[in-house]
Formats: C-alpha cells, structure tokens, sequence
C-alpha cells in the first residue's frame, strides 16, 4: 500500500506497530501545517522549531494512547499548539526583533503580479502579526487557529483542550484587543 493510499491513522497504526518510516511519512505529510501553527504562536522561528520539535517527541511516545476520537492532524494540531504554548508560559517571550526579510515574502496573502500591491500586502501582513504579539498566548492561539489556519470552532477547542465557549471567548477578547491596533488597516 502505498503513502498515498494510507490514511493518517493507519500511519499511526503501522508506526505504533514498529514502522517508524509511517510516523516519518506523517510528519512529512504535515509538516508545513505543524510548522507554520508553531510559528503562529510562537512568533519566533528559533521557539517554534523547538516547540516542534518537541511536539513530535510528545507525539510519538504518546502515539499508542491515540485513542481515534479525532482525527490524526487534529491531534497532532493539539500536542503542537500545547508545546508551544508551555515554551511560551515557561520562556515568557517577548520578542522585539523585526522578521526576516525572507519570511515577509512568504506572508503575502496572494501571489500578485502588481508589485506595489503584493508590498502593500507584505506590510499588511507584517502589521497583522505585529499586533498578534500584544495578545496572550490563548487569545493568539485560538485567534490563530480559527481565523489564520481556518478551523472551525469545535475543532480548535478540540486542539487546544477546552470548551468552544472558551475559544469563542478568546477569539472575540483577542479580536476587541486588535481592532484599535488594526484600524488603520486596509486591504489593497
């Protein structure tokens, strides 16, 4: 059977069974999604990729106690979000230096053909998430997940461990808290 054909959970299966090539093959498969969830939240390369990296340590020593009630991404969103969030509790980050210049091209909205306008996007971008480190750490992860990665709210509350009342709540704190640091903000 090939990768193509496997499910995420009969990875999993496969891998708790002694393949460790599923486990790799999962991680590849969702590697951009865990990665950019991670620096999402973080707001730092350096703790994101630790925060990963930790994650799927969690994750493979954990993987046996998968217990299907949702699906494999899912969990593995979960045990991301939650590395991250205790590098952030423990480290209480707070960074100030500017993004890489390499990383500002990959935070266009939309490919454009209109350079001006693709810059005008890049900026926004930048002010989007400049405004997200004045949020706590919940209030950026809920906010991340529901309105940057697209998860409804029940899934959120299902990677993050709470009730959707909670992540409602998170959202519309953190959105009230970016509105004023927002407001001069247009779409091109």
């Amino acid at each position: 059977m090939s990768s193509v054909e496997t499910t995420d959970a009969e990875l999993l299966r496969t891998y708790v069974a002694g393949d460790d090539e599923a486990f790799a093959e999962l991680v590849r498969r969702h590697k951009d999604r865990l990665w950019a969830v991670a620096l999402r939240t973080t707001r730092s390369p350096e703790e994101a990729a630790d925060a990963l990296q930790d994650a799927l340590i969690s994750a493979a020593r954990r993987a046996r106690q998968f217990r299907g009630d949702a699906a494999v991404l899912t969990w593995l969103h979960r045990i991301v979000v939650n590395a991250c969030l205790d590098r952030l509790r423990r480290n209480m980050l707070r960074p100030t230096e500017p993004l890489p210049e390499d990383q500002e091209r990959d935070l266009a909205f939309v490919a454009s053909d209109d350079p001006e306008r693709e810059a005008a996007l890049v900026e926004m971008r930048r002010e989007v998430i400049v405004a997200l480190r004045e949020l706590n750490a919940d209030q950026r992860a809920a906010l991340v997940l529901v309105d940057m990665e697209g998860y409804s709210v029940d899934e959120a509350a299902a990677i993050l461990g709470c009730a959707p009342g909670t992540i409602k709540s998170r959202c519309a704190r953190g959105r009230a808290r970016l509105a004023p640091l927002l407001a001069h903000v247009r779409l091109p």
